[in-house]
Formats: C-alpha cells, structure tokens, sequence
C-alpha cells in the first residue's frame, strides 16, 4: 500500500496571517509588530480561502481557524442581547416561582394562633353529679375548672387559646371512660375530667385525716400525643398548664380559707392529710397513645420526603434503560403500547421493592411492629395496630403511595421536560409536606385541598399503624389508590405527548438539513434511509402502525 501524502502545514500560520513563507524570517527579525502577537492573529475580520495538498476528501478534514470575539463585540451585539434577555426572563420566573410556591410552607403556620380554637378541648363535669357523691351540695372542684374554661375563651382572637368546649355530662352517659373514647376516635383533641368524686373525697380527707388521699385523683387531662406529637408539644400541652397553673392560683386561696374556717377539723386530721390540704388537688395527665419511640420520628415525618424523590428520580434513572427496546439497534423497534404496558408493570414492581427496602430502615433502627393493640381507653406505650402484621400493612401503604407520588412525577415530567422537572419536584415536595406534617385544622382555609394530596393520607396510615391511634385505613388507602387510578388512566396520554414532543423537537432539528433519516424496515439490523429534501423546510411527519406505508 502506498503511503498517503500528508499535507505540508507548517506555513498554516504564515498563511492564515497572509504573509509568503520567504518573508517569515524578515519579519520575525525586522522587529515589525505584528511578529511578536502569536497565534492570535489567526482571528481575520474575513474569512481566506484554505488551499490542501492532497485528494478533496482529504481536504475537507481541516477546518478554518475559529474567530473568537469579546463579549461587548459589535459582532456580538445580537446574541449578547438574546442572552441577556433569556437570562432575565429565567430570573423572572424563578423569582415568581420561590415567591408562590415556597410560600407556601410559611403560609401553612401563619394562622396559627388565631386557629388553636379549632383544637377542640371537652370540659366535662362530673363533680357531685354521680351517685354516690351526688350529696355533695356545694361542689367545689368541678365549677372552678368550667369557669376558667371559659375565662380563657373570653380572650381576643390573635391571642393563643384552646377551643375549651363544656360538655353536658349526660351527652357520655356521666361516664368518664366514654369521655377518654371520644378523644381517642378524634372527636376531641383533649378532655378535660372532673371526677365525680372529686368534692367528696377532698372533704373528706381532711375531716378523717386520709392520708392515702390522692390529689391527682381529682381532675384529669386525657390526651394522645402520638396523633401529633407537634401540636400537644408546641400548642396542647402549654395550654393545659397554663390553665393548671390559673387554677392553682383561685382554688389554693378558695381551699386554705375553707379550711381555716371550719372549726370542726381537727389539727391532728390536717396534719395527717396534709395532701389534702396543700395542693388539695392536682390535674393529672393521662396520655393514652405517647408517641414513642424516637426513631419513629422519620417514619412520620421527615423520612417522608425521601419516599418522594426516590419516587421522582426513579424516572430519570430507568427511563434510558426502557427507551432500549423502541430505539433500533440491531432489533426492529417494540411497539409503542406495548412500551406503555412494559413501562407500567416494570414501575409497580420497583415501587414494590423500593417501597420494601425503604421500610426495612425502619425496621432495623427497632422501631416496635411486633406489639398487638391496647385498650383503647388505656394508656399503650408502643402499641401497634396489627401486632406481627403491621409490617406487611405498613409496607403496603408505602408502596401504594409510592405509586400514588411516583406515577403523579413520570406524567408531569413527560409533559414539561427539562429544566421544569426540578421546579415540578420543588412543588410537589413543599404542598405535600405542608399538609402532611402540620396540622390542616390550624392552617388556614385555603389549605382544606391538603385532606385529598396523597402523603397526608400515608402519614395518617403510618401513624395508625405505628401508634394503635383511630384507624381510618380504608379512606387512606381509598384517597390513595384514587391517585393510582387517575394517574394510570393519564400515563398513556402523556407517554403518546412525550413521544409527539420528541418527534417534533427533531424534525425541527431536521429543518436545515438537505435529507432526513428514517429507519429502513425493510433492511436488517439498524439501517437508516437518508431521503433528500430542500433546506429550511420541515421533514414530512413519520406514521405508525398501519399508517406507516402513506
């Protein structure tokens, strides 16, 4: 084989400056200006013409020197304002977007205070209603704490308050246990209990000298701080001592008097019951779902937010490996609903492992699933729903609501593309915390949408069969698999739009281009046919299916 002629480049640069090869020497020694300034001045104000030694398309593989130009170039007057303009728009929008949707988050607790009237506190009295005690003819526990009740209510609405609501007795049956199942089934977020012995037992215990007399026995608090540890620890629980404290400070001056001034107590019975003549009566607080342990916190909270972008990013990272089987390459293309199905059975299944994988975290920093339920009207440390099958329970709600978040993420993003997928995840992430982590009932209006967004239902679930609270399993996972079946109803339509804007997006590409590429399906393996067509002119719309011959 004879050896190809290679071109002689060494007088490129002398050329490209215009100057011949015999006169380079004189140049370089004649000290002219031009000499000394490299190979910038490649850069002309006019393109030259390139002559090659060589066959033509061997020449064609070299290319004319680039001319780069500063940004405040003349020459780049016209791209420099396109880009300053897009620049600014991007700002523009960026800017209406963190305003709108982040927002959001803060709007969530801006009315706060002025809605803690929504987290309903049943006052009940029983106090010398119930017999035996009824004789008691002057109660004077339970009037005091319906009073201060309503005292606290008489407060302006900016100010903190909870919504104390006094309860007619007979409305439970004058049956303090009634009272605990109401607020366990969510009727009430606390109660208040006036023991119907409260009275009775108090003057008693100083007219006998009981010492065994219980002060915590009188009055009750009944909560269940698992439904949401966040509203007992910052709202709940501050008010109740708050109105234990206001209590103390009328009934302990009230009660000292009382007893100073019955002749009829004896020093030796003061001395012996002395609980029951300070404090006299102390509000105890029963909490009957504590939420615990601490390590559960992820799981309902914050732990969340992963199951959405795992959801969200599980897209981008299978999408290319299904996009294999409709892009020739040796293999005639699959068809295109045929894709569609393959796309939808192969996402289930890895929401099915993810959605395992990630309760399995849970799982292994111990979090309690093997405990059976308690009592309901009993305080349960670590009670869970379903006892030994609260994992599987717990591993289905995940995974229904991976499907729930994760189908909503692949049609939003085949419809929008790239960059607004991120600002999608942005959104999706912030509305559906906003309403999932924080209490609706304390935002604002507005924010009632929040009871139909998906994670506010696998919360809901999460914290049902983690703690034994109220279980109200078959609206969240109704809710849930209504998103499952909205956004599979909606995945075909949006992967045929996916397909419709990628086409487009290349016969657009396609439009300077003297021919076009098709795929020859007449010819083996991955053959292409290049069809010629005028520049500036769009290439004719690709068929399908039985259209594919027209």
């Amino acid at each position: 084989m004879a050896p190809r002629n290679l071109p002689d480049v060494s007088g490129l640069v002398i050329a490209a400056r215009g100057e011949n090869p015999q006169n380079s020497n004189a140049d370089l020694s004649s000290g002219h200006p031009d000499s000394m300034r490299g190979s910038d001045r490649t850069v002309l104000d006019s393109p030259r013409q390139y002559e090659y030694p060589g066959d033509e398309e061997e020449a064609n593989r070299y290319e004319e020197p680039h001319r780069s130009r500063g940004f405040w170039d003349p020459s780049m007057k016209k791209i420099r304002g396109e880009v300053i303009f897009q620049w600014a728009r991007m700002l523009l929008i960026l800017s209406v977007f963190i305003i709108g949707v982040l927002s959001l988050y803060w709007a969530v607790l801006f009315h706060v205070d002025k809605n803690m009237r929504t987290l309903t506190v049943l006052v009940v009295d029983l106090d010398g209603r119930v017999a035996p005690y009824d004789y008691v003819e002057t109660p004077l526990v339970g009037p005091l704490v319906t009073d201060i009740a309503r005292q606290m209510l008489d407060v302006p609405p900016t100010q903190r308050t909870l919504g104390y609501t006094v309860v007619d007795p007979a409305q439970y049956d004058f049956n303090p246990i009634a009272v605990r199942q109401a607020v366990y089934d969510w009727h009430a977020w606390a109660a208040i209990i006036v023991n119907a012995n409260a009275t009775a037992l108090l003057q008693q215990a100083v007219a006998t000298g009981n010492a065994s007399y219980d002060p915590t026995g009188a009055v009750q608090f009944i909560i269940q701080s698992a439904r949401q540890e966040t509203n007992y620890a910052n709202y709940i629980t501050p008010q109740l001592q708050a109105l234990t404290r206001q209590f103390t400070a009328q009934f302990g001056p009230m009660w000292s008097s009382t007893v100073a001034g019955n002749s009829s107590l004896t020093r030796e019975n003061l001395v012996s019951a002395a609980a029951a003549v300070n404090p006299g009566v102390t509000p105890f607080t029963i909490d009957l779902r504590p939420f615990g342990p601490t390590s559960a916190t992820p799981s309902v909270t914050i732990g969340l937010i992963y199951l959405i972008i795992v959801a969200f990013f599980s897209y981008g990272f299978f999408l290319p490996i299904h996009m294999q089987l409709v892009t020739p390459g040796g293999h005639p293309p699959l068809r295109f609903f045929q894709l569609i199905i393959w796309r939808v059975v192969s996402t289930m299944a890895t929401y099915l492992f993810v959605s395992l994988v990630y309760s399995f975290v849970s799982l292994a920093f111990q979090i309690p699933f093997w405990p059976g339920p308690g009592p309901t009207t009993e305080p349960a440390f670590n009670a869970t729903a379903y006892g030994r099958g609260s994992f599987p329970v717990y591993w289905m709600v995940n995974f229904v609501g991976m499907n729930a978040l994760g189908f909503a993420c692949e049609n939003v993003a085949m419809i929008i593309g790239q960059p607004w997928t991120a600002a999608w995840l942005i959104f999706w992430v912030i509305t559906n915390v906003s309403t999932s982590f924080y209490s609706i009932e304390l935002a604002p209006g507005f924010f009632r949408w929040g009871y139909a967004w998906p994670l506010h239902h696998i919360v809901q679930a999460s914290r049902q069969i983690l703690f034994d609270l109220h279980s109200e399993m078959g609206l969240n996972f109704g809710v849930l698999l209504a998103w499952c079946a909205v956004n599979l109803c909606l995945f075909p339509l949006c992967c045929y739009a996916a397909r419709w804007k990628m086409e487009r997006g290349r016969r657009a590409a396609e439009r300077d281009a003297d021919s076009y590429a098709v795929h020859d399906a007449a010819a083996a393996g991955d053959q292409k046919k290049h069809v010629p067509k005028e520049k500036g002119t769009l290439p004719p719309v690709r068929k399908r299916g039985f259209m594919r011959g027209v």
